[in-house]
């Protein structure tokens, strides 16, 4: 078997880290180094690019997107200078996404991170120098993050998960070593799914009940991931149960009603309206986190880099009173003008997605909020449903009115809708909405791209969905298994 490229860079990068602690192993096996106390793999768990996770680019993919004109009046917006494989994403491309030579940000991010993980996973009981305490609860930290990578890697890079097919449908290789020599084959779904959840088992014994800080999982974090987990599998019972849980915990949301915009500035337009010194909190400071992770550079936000296209313009208009204001247009787009410095740059009839916001890519309580929500509508009460949306609506949009269903479809389609609004362009969630949502007949949608006078169009279901394994990874196994796209 060939080898996963990413560890070829992971491992010098481990070993570039592991030589600036104070103490660690001579011995350097096969090419990567092992730390030898506590301290340095507390050091490897606090690693600033753990906590820097996933890619906005598959939104490009998306229903959420409209790209800029070929020489945009917002530069980042322009067309003609969006990455190639920017361009294959919004065009459907048939073929490959990311052309021979360059790297997928996605891919090769959270292998990084894997790979971190299994050094702690593999090593840290052996250490002479912490207690068995210690000891399990880093271990624990590293078998969640784990888990989590690997959420985020199937459901990027594989069908949606289906009970019937997920034995046989490809899955994303697993590994669980830091022996960068090691084989690798491409698992399936439900062999990925199963090591999620044997990660998440096993971590959840040894977490603590209280962490330093929201970065670190705590044993109730992870009745929040289990809640994402179950619903991206359709086991809607398990989701809401595991989400009712998490939310007894926290149940906080941010008063988006408090802020409002300045122009001039990009990190820190979105400001309280009673003190325009106080920025919308990152994620570390907002109450609404449960776990915290972050963007992983700029591959991972499109902010003043797309409009938002018409399709979820509607959705944004869709139940909202007539003198009400929905805060998340109202804040994170930029509806026909821009001031990010001393010019104002107009674009009328466009709104550009321009936030500026580190927002958390981990586990918030809106999400599980609306988690319940769906689970509630799909197979409990639509009034539990709805009263979850309302609360969540209360701090989102000024002047807003409770909504109201007949039946516990009409409540699901309110549900599926505020999902959409409240996570637009964020990281994967609305290419891994469009794939799980797409597998039932009502839900089920055409997505068309426009380009000038060019159109594409992607059905639902296609596998053009489903992100190609890179060409770097390809290079060294071409005969792992692909998707035909």
């Amino acid at each position: 078997m060939k080898r996963l490229v990413v560890f070829l860079f992971t491992a010098s990068t481990i070993t570039t880290f592991l030589s600036s602690c104070s103490k660690f192993l001579d011995v350097k096996p096969k090419g990567y180094t092992i730390p030898q106390f506590y301290e340095d793999y507390a050091k490897l768990m606090n690693s600033q690019d753990l906590i820097r996770v996933s890619a906005a680019y598959p939104n490009y993919l998306t229903d959420d997107v409209q790209v800029g004109e070929p020489n945009d009046v917002i530069k980042q917006a322009s067309y003609t200078g969006l990455s190639d494989y920017k361009k294959n994403l919004y065009g459907f491309a048939h073929n490959g996404v990311f052309v021979p030579g360059t790297s997928d940000p996605l891919w090769e991010g959270a292998y990084s991170h894997i790979y971190t993980y299994n050094i702690i996973v593999n090593n840290i009981m052996n250490v002479p120098d912490a207690s068995e305490l210690e000891k399990k609860q880093l271990k624990a930290e590293a078998l969640f993050g784990r888990a989590f990578e690997y959420l985020t890697l199937v459901n990027a890079y594989s069908k949606q998960y289906n009970a019937a097919t997920a034995g046989s449908d490809y899955g994303v290789p697993v590994i669980l070593t830091e022996d960068i020599n090691a084989p690798y084959k491409r698992n399936t779904v439900a062999e990925v799914y199963d090591r999620i959840k044997a990660d998440l088992e096993a971590a959840v014994q040894d977490l603590p009940t209280k962490s330093k800080n929201v970065f670190h999982p705590t044993k109730s974090v992870g009745y929040s991931f289990l809640s994402r987990m179950y619903l991206y599998m359709g086991k809607y019972p398990e989701a809401l149960s595991n989400a009712k849980s998490a939310l007894a915990i926290n149940s906080n949301l941010i008063d988006y009603t408090l802020y409002r915009t300045i122009k001039g500035v990009t990190f820190g337009r979105v400001c309280l309206i009673s003190d325009t010194a106080q920025r919308f909190p990152d994620a570390n400071l907002s109450s609404e986190s449960v776990w915290v992770r972050f963007a992983n550079g700029s591959s991972s936000s499109v902010n003043a880099e797309v409009y938002v296209s018409n399709d979820l313009l509607s959705v944004f208009g869709k139940d909202l009173p007539a003198d009400a204001v929905d805060q998340r247009r109202n804040l994170f787009f930029c509806n026909g003008e821009a001031t990010f410095g001393v010019k104002t740059v107009y674009f009328p009839g466009r709104s550009l997605y321009a936030p500026y916001i580190d927002f958390n890519l981990g586990l918030s309580t809106a999400e599980i909020m609306l988690i319940a929500a769906e689970c509630e509508a799909r197979v409990g009460s639509k009034d539990e449903a709805l009263k979850l949306v309302n609360a969540l609506r209360d701090k989102r949009i000024k002047n807003n009115q409770a909504l109201t269903a007949a039946t516990n479809e009409d409540a699901l389609k309110l549900v599926l809708d505020e999902r959409r609004r409240e996570f637009c362009l964020i990281a994967t969630y609305r290419l891994v909405d469009l794939k799980r949502l797409n597998t039932d007949p009502r839900f089920a949608k055409t997505i068309t791209h426009t380009q000038g006078a060019n159109s594409t169009t992607l059905p639902a279901n296609d596998n053009r969905y489903i992100l190609p394994v890179p060409p770097k990874v390809l290079e060294f196994s071409s005969g792992i298994p692909q998707y035909e796209r």
